[in-house]
């Protein structure tokens, strides 16, 4: 008996446990049964968002290419005194405000309902949910776009002056500063540009560069534009390299400006008409020019050649000089080298003297050909002869004619 169970303890002990099953009670398959047969539950939600702006503000969502500063493109819908609707395809029309407007009025004022315009937008969303549009550099494209029209179409415009400078005039044209030069001013207000400060007066647009801009305008192409007419009419008739008579209107450092008469024979419309131009110092004389103001003076009647013809601006480019020879052409036959010739001390530099031949011909003694016990100055007849002569870059060297060579005389 006792071994029995022992054996029946030793079982035990080396026997797997068993996995008992527990049983339900019967209250638990009560309710069970009550839950599989009960309706669900409905649970407790917040309110679906109803429009557009609920679902956006919900979500978080931002419509791409809705940051600020970035351009697209709309429709206008509605244009009124307070503000310009375009529609981009976003959650609500954007809106141009009333202060925006003020600055682009004139642009404005020549959109309509239904254009297509691209705009920059300014602010996403501001506080009241609206997004805010600019149409500055829409109205700034447009602006430019314009004056590049009239400078080809050469329309009259108005433009308002404001500030003078020394160079002439700014004036404002569309929102934009521009300028008129002291040259594009007519007679009536040249020297006078005050007259036309804070005034509405018409031009033309002569110039337009976005990049740099600058925009130039010509008040003297509408009030003299039948003069101008004639001038191009006359510049016409002008020939290149002809010979004509005029006076001189201006003296210079530079050089000195001249009208320009028309041969009798040639006067048609515009007769007696003057066409300006620049004799250059460089084509005054073939001998140096110094001094300007010791050879002309206002209304000196003088000779010139017509070199060009700028139809541009109806400028002339003249000279006086060259209606005589040229000395240089002949200067390798008249001074030979070694030739000996007397000339006058001109100038005296640095590196040596300047010696006149003859009108328009100098050369130079180089100071190393100077003796240090040799006194030389300005106005001394001296006797020279020719050591080369550079026909190409218009130069002569001369040496001193003396009587025994120094000591070290190169």
């Amino acid at each position: 008996m006792t071994d029995a169970k022992n054996a029946k303890k030793v079982n035990v002990k080396n026997a797997k446990p068993k996995t008992r099953k527990r049983r339900k009670s019967k209250r638990q398959r009560r309710e069970k049964k009550s839950t599989k047969n009960a309706k669900p539950k409905t649970r407790k939600t917040s309110r679906a968002p109803q429009t557009m702006e609920e679902l956006v503000k919900k979500t978080g969502y931002q419509f791409p290419g809705l940051r600020k500063g970035s351009q697209v493109e709309g429709t206008i819908t509605d244009i009124s005194k307070q503000a310009v609707l375009i529609d981009i395809g976003a959650k609500t029309e954007g809106l141009v405000i009333s202060k925006e407007r003020e600055l682009i009025e004139d642009y404005v004022a020549q959109l309509k309902v239904g254009d297509k315009i691209k705009v920059v937008v300014f602010s996403p969303e501001n506080d009241k949910g609206q997004i805010l549009l600019s149409l500055r550099e829409a109205a700034a494209d447009h602006k430019w776009n314009l004056f590049n029209q009239y400078l080809e179409t050469k329309e009259i415009v108005k433009v308002r002056g404001l500030d003078i400078n020394k160079g002439g005039l700014v004036a404002r044209f569309m929102g934009v500063r521009g300028f008129v030069p002291a040259s594009q001013l007519g007679r009536k207000y040249l020297g006078k540009p005050e007259e036309l400060q804070n005034k509405l007066f018409k031009v033309k647009v002569i110039e337009v560069d976005r990049e740099k801009n600058r925009l130039i305008f010509s008040e003297k192409q509408v009030s003299e534009a039948d003069a101008l007419a004639a001038k191009k009419e006359a510049l016409k008739r002008i020939k290149v390299g002809g010979a004509y008579q005029g006076r001189v209107s201006g003296v210079m450092p530079f050089g000195i400006f001249v009208h320009v008469e028309e041969k009798e024979s040639a006067k048609k419309k515009g007769a007696g008409l003057f066409l300006e131009g620049l004799v250059h110092i460089s084509e005054i004389s073939w001998e140096r020019v110094d001094d300007l103001n010791k050879m002309f003076k206002v209304g000196d009647r003088v000779e010139v050649k017509v070199l060009e013809v700028n139809e541009e601006d109806g400028k002339l480019n003249l000279s006086i000089k060259q209606l005589t020879d040229d000395p240089w052409t002949q200067i390798a036959k008249k001074y030979p080298v070694d030739k000996k010739v007397k000339g006058k001390v001109t100038r005296l530099v640095a590196f040596g003297a300047f010696v006149e031949l003859e009108p328009g011909i100098e050369g130079l003694i180089h100071i190393s050909k100077i003796p240090a016990e040799y006194k030389i100055k300005k106005g001394d007849q001296v006797n020279v002869y020719v050591e080369s002569v550079d026909l190409e870059k218009r130069r002569m060297s001369l040496g001193l004619v003396l009587k025994a060579k120094p000591v070290g005389y190169k």
